[in-house]
């Protein structure tokens, strides 16, 4: 009977149990992680102009560390924001805590374009890191407990995949306003404008998002352990600090240790290592002496978006396929191998452009997209959200220092490629560290 059973449930369609609800939910998340792939990005395409204009000539000596302080300031924000909004959702509610966050954001992202130096903007980089950090925890969550688990890794996946058009839409604006140029140098404030008007409309589309039975029921139910294996209720019933329960039990501090460890490979693989990929292709571009840097660069930037979008979109499919583990090692193994191809082996901007949407999918796709499934299913609803913000957070507040570094190591060895192959070589820990954890393929999500 249970052979029977399971056939039936492999034979039927992933979304068959989907309502409009579930849909609902989904498309609140999703479109505040577009803007927040907006604002990410956007910082790193203008990055060159941006530095070109608050930058004093003393200053643009050293233009990698202050790219770098720029980059990673943003992380620092981001990070101590998502740790704190993300242990509050569990206290105070997802819904509530990413209304908020999309809210603050928005506002912040338009002062940016407002400032007038190198430390005004790295003042507003923080303040809108700290805003943003809650965003993508708290939705992560919400779409965890409320899809049911024949969909929930392809909710996470379209979930994740929002981050992967926000940046497509940056990507093409940024191409747009290099073509036309309204603002010339001065362009980058445009994007930081157009970053933050469209975040508005999400306060109204979040109003039809409801708030995760799940997370209700724990907290009225009194369920406070971290794991499915730990004991459900504290002795007095009072409910501890969920950051500190997820450290007390054995079990939660192993699953934290290790995945915050990948995450960390995630991070500075992306961070200290893709994000100089334009950087990198302008230096390609005056190497070859090519006609029209800025477009290239631009075009690059989209094709390397593109193959993270497709990774986002067909990841909740492969990871029900090959596993949790197995797409960790081939997800880290595939980031390594395309990072030594494009810094060590293509030498035109030709060469970048067949190679970007192949280095996307792994290095941004594939490696984010794991974040977005595999840590919610490792911990329960009463500290589901804590959880999921300190292994994503914490290890911004451990990489933000990563870009600084790579800035100072770019000035050092001079050029991009070398700094970018020294610290790419952290995807090989990556490869490893998956067998440690529990494979939870085909497992209800723990209450």
């Amino acid at each position: 009977m249970e052979t029977e059973n399971t056939l039936t449930a492999s034979r039927t369609p992933w979304h068959e149990n989907l309502t409009a609800k579930h849909w609902r939910t989904l498309n609140g998340a999703f479109l505040g992680w577009i803007f927040d792939g907006y604002e990410a990005l956007a910082l790193i395409v203008i990055l060159p102009s941006l530095m070109q204009s608050v930058l004093t000539p003393e200053q643009a000596a050293s233009r990698p560390v202050f790219s770098g302080l720029v980059i990673g300031i943003t992380l620092l924000g981001w990070g101590i924001g998502g740790l704190v909004g993300g242990t509050m959702a569990d206290y105070v509610g997802r819904k509530r805590m990413m209304m908020w966050s999309v809210f603050l954001y928005a506002v912040l992202t338009g002062f940016t374009a407002l400032v007038q130096d190198v430390w005004q903007l790295s003042a507003m980089r923080f303040l809108t890191g700290l805003a943003m950090g809650s965003e993508w925890s708290t939705g992560i969550a919400l779409v965890a407990e409320t899809w049911p688990k024949e969909a929930r890794s392809k909710g996470a996946g379209f979930l994740q995949s929002g981050f992967g058009w926000g940046t497509l839409i940056a990507a093409v604006v940024w191409f747009v306003l290099n073509e036309y140029s309204p603002l010339g140098v001065e362009n980058w404030r445009i994007m930081f404008l157009i970053g933050a008007l469209p975040a508005f409309f999400v306060l109204y589309f979040r109003r039809g998002v409801d708030e995760s039975e799940k997370w209700i029921e724990a907290v009225r139910s009194k369920r406070w352990s971290a794991t499915e294996g730990a004991i459900a209720h504290t002795a007095s019933g009072k409910r501890p600090f969920t950051l500190k329960q997820i450290f007390t039990e054995r079990e939660a501090v192993r699953r934290i240790a290790l995945t915050t460890l990948l995450s960390i490979v995630t991070i500075v693989g992306w961070w200290a290592v893709s994000s100089w990929l334009p950087v990198y292709t302008g230096a390609l571009a005056a190497a070859g002496h090519v006609a029209n840097p800025g477009t290239w660069i631009s075009s690059v930037n989209i094709l390397y978006t593109i193959g993270a979008i497709v990774a986002y979109m067909a990841s909740g499919f492969i990871i029900d396929a090959v596993g949790r583990r197995w797409f960790l090692f081939l997800t880290f193994a595939g980031s390594l191998v395309t990072t030594v191809l494009v810094y060590a082996c293509v030498e035109t901007v030709q060469g970048m452009l067949i190679l970007s949407p192949i280095n996307g999918f792994f290095t941004l796709g594939c490696a984010f997209a794991w974040l977005a499934i595999y840590p919610a299913e490792l911990f329960t609803s009463s500290v589901r959200s804590t959880s999921v913000s300190f292994v994503f957070n914490s290890a911004r507040l451990i990489a933000w220092v990563f870009p600084i570094l790579s800035g100072s190591l770019i000035k050092s060895l001079g050029g991009v490629s070398h700094a970018a192959l020294v610290f790419g070589s952290v995807y090989a820990l990556g490869m490893i560290l998956p067998w440690f954890l529990p494979e939870t393929k085909d497992q209800d999500l723990p209450d």
